[in-house]
């Protein structure tokens, strides 16, 4: 009777070892496939400027915490005072302006470590901002005050960069003008589909936004090219086919 009591009390010893055992593995094994925070990335790294500038973020406290916004948030608009300057974090901001009749016309785009020119003009210059800002996915930013923006100018560095900006975006939006002014929006369109992937989620309205044209305009020339085998079109829907065809259209805008 004694050896099988002892029996018994060794049998709900490891029993209850193997359970706590069991128990700490679990909790190991969760504590190892917890997914961490995402760590957002410092402003500094991405906008090298930021080490000389008066203030400084730290100094700013709280008003320079990041602000995340979801996708297709509108920053800010046309002919609305400025209220701040933007330094993209992460995400993407696209820069439009629009026309009386509802057409748009993308600018540029503003990712993590470039500036908005847009937004530059208008504190510089103290007037309405001249086009529209949205966020195109979800986007983390600091919004930097008009009167702080002013400060941060008189640093050389940040003021070289921001003068740097007005250059390079000069750049771009003389080959958007030579783009829409001298180049056949067939060619425009075949390029604006390459790049992109096989297979496209977005909608003809889209694509005539960021050409700066209007929708029938690009339905028809889609379905030309339909019919050259180069795409092929379904509702918010379309899957390269031919991209070698297409690239032998845009190619032009470079001839």
């Amino acid at each position: 009777m004694t050896q099988l009591l002892q029996f018994v009390l060794m049998k709900v010893k490891l029993h209850g070892g193997s359970a706590e055992r069991g128990g700490r593995m679990e909790q190991c094994h969760l504590l190892m496939t917890t997914t961490p925070s995402p760590v957002r990335p410092d402003p500094a790294d991405l906008y090298p400027a930021l080490h000389s500038v008066v203030p400084s973020l730290a100094d700013m406290g709280s008003a320079a915490a990041p602000m995340s916004v979801p996708s297709a948030t509108v920053l800010f608009s046309e002919n609305a005072a400025c209220q701040g300057f933007p330094l993209v974090l992460e995400g993407e901001i696209k820069v439009s302006r629009s026309s009386g009749d509802g057409r748009s016309l993308e600018l540029y785009r503003v990712v993590p470590g470039e500036l908005c020119l847009v937004s530059s003009a208008s504190l510089f210059r103290s007037t309405p901002l001249s086009a529209l800002g949205i966020t195109t996915r979800p986007t983390s930013l600091l919004l930097i005050s008009p009167t702080t923006f002013g400060l941060w100018l008189q640093s050389p560095p940040f003021r070289d960069a921001v003068l740097g900006l007005f250059a390079e975006r000069m750049a771009d939006l003389t080959g958007l003008i030579d783009a829409v002014a001298f180049h056949r929006l067939d060619q425009r369109l075949a390029a604006a589909l390459l790049g992109r992937g096989r297979d496209l989620v977005l909608t003809h309205q889209t694509l005539a936004d960021e050409l700066g044209t209007v929708r029938e305009i690009v339905t028809r020339l889609l379905k030309r090219f339909e019919r050259e085998g180069w795409v092929a079109l379904s509702r918010e829907h379309i899957h390269i086919l031919d991209s070698a065809g297409l690239r032998g259209l845009a190619s032009a805008l470079s001839a």
